[in-house]
């Protein structure tokens, strides 16, 4: 697969100015504000496993509008705590998968919940969560449900539902609740870099190649997906370019990226069509205010000869080492 995008000087000085709409920040304090407001337990199942050296559990917890989200809570067995804890965001048309599938972070040690994604999971690994929310017409998937306005958009409801799964992760008597981070990848990297954006004092955040970033470069840049459901939506509406970046701002990962406090590992990959690099790095330029934790103390890693895939199996090992760096610098 050729480069195809920017060259990697160049990447790394790119910060393009990206439509942000003027109320964006009153828009998500209303948003998380009334799925808070709704309140709802949480539920801790535990989960037969043959697994000897890690306990699971099956959660559910109040998402958007205190709507059920499922997740896997995976933890070091007989663990009594106070434990560091990581929440997982993950990919476009992935679920939660399988219990036995969330064992990594706790075998480092950590508390480790695994979200699940609201009307997705049937595309790679299975999912157990539905989104009763109906739309208006759309471009087949889940990009453009929704989008005629930010209020009734897709990517509303689960950036909330990860937000609520970081409020859930604290407040489990088993974790410290100042010393979780978050992770990500592709998708759950946009929903992570969101997250950073939204939520104070988390120890450290680590999307890897991230989705949802820059839209508007994005969906002329590439004809993969998902960026092209937008793509396939605007060729039949074609009166509707405005409103549908409008809707898009609400929810861009670069403009929480600047809101971002928290220490940052992220990654690219050179040959990625599915997320161009520029568009990550437009996300890594702007991440964390001038003199935050997250302007001092970022970092991306870059795979030149790789698409996709990025890191994969290199860069578990970056992030471990990465939140755990973090953690020491909080005397843990």
């Amino acid at each position: 697969m050729p480069f195809f995008d920017l060259p990697l000087d160049e990447l790394r000085a790119y910060a393009p100015q990206v439509r942000e709409p003027a109320d964006f920040d009153a828009f998500w304090t209303r948003t998380l504000a009334e799925s808070r407001s709704v309140g709802g337990a949480v539920a801790v199942v535990p989960m037969p496993t043959p697994l000897t050296v890690v306990d699971l559990y099956d959660v559910t917890f109040p998402g958007f509008l205190g709507e059920p989200v499922k997740a896997w809570l995976a933890t070091p067995h007989g663990a009594t705590g106070p434990l560091p804890g990581i929440v997982e965001t993950v990919g476009y048309r992935g679920g939660r998968g399988l219990a036995h599938e969330a064992a990594g972070w706790a075998l480092a040690g950590y508390a480790y919940l695994r979200m699940d994604t609201r009307g997705q999971g049937s595309g790679s690994v299975p999912g157990d969560t539905a989104d009763p929310h109906g739309n208006g017409p759309a471009f087949p998937g889940l990009m453009t449900r929704g989008i005629e306005s930010p209020e009734g958009y897709y990517y509303r409801r689960l950036i909330t539902d990860a937000v609520r799964a970081v409020d859930t992760l604290r407040s489990l008597p088993l974790v410290d609740p100042d010393l979780v981070s978050v992770v990500g990848i592709s998708q759950g990297g946009g929903l992570a870099i969101a997250v950073a954006g939204l939520v104070e004092g988390l120890v450290a955040v680590t999307p890897n190649v991230p989705f949802l970033c820059h839209f508007e470069r994005a969906v002329g840049l590439t004809v993969d997906t998902p960026y092209d459901e937008i793509n396939g939506y605007l060729r039949c509406h074609r009166d509707l370019v405005e409103p549908t970046f409008e809707t898009l701002s609400y929810v861009d990962a670069v403009n929480f990226a600047k809101r971002a406090t928290a220490p940052a590992l992220f990654s690219t990959g050179l040959q990625d069509q599915t997320c161009p690099p520029s568009t990550v790095f437009a996300a890594f330029n702007h991440y964390g205010a001038p003199g935050s934790a997250g302007a001092d103390d970022k970092h991306i890693e870059v795979y030149r000869y790789n698409d996709h895939k990025g890191g994969e199996g290199f860069q578990w090992p970056l992030q471990v080492g990465f939140v755990e760096r973090c953690l020491s610098r909080a005397g843990v």
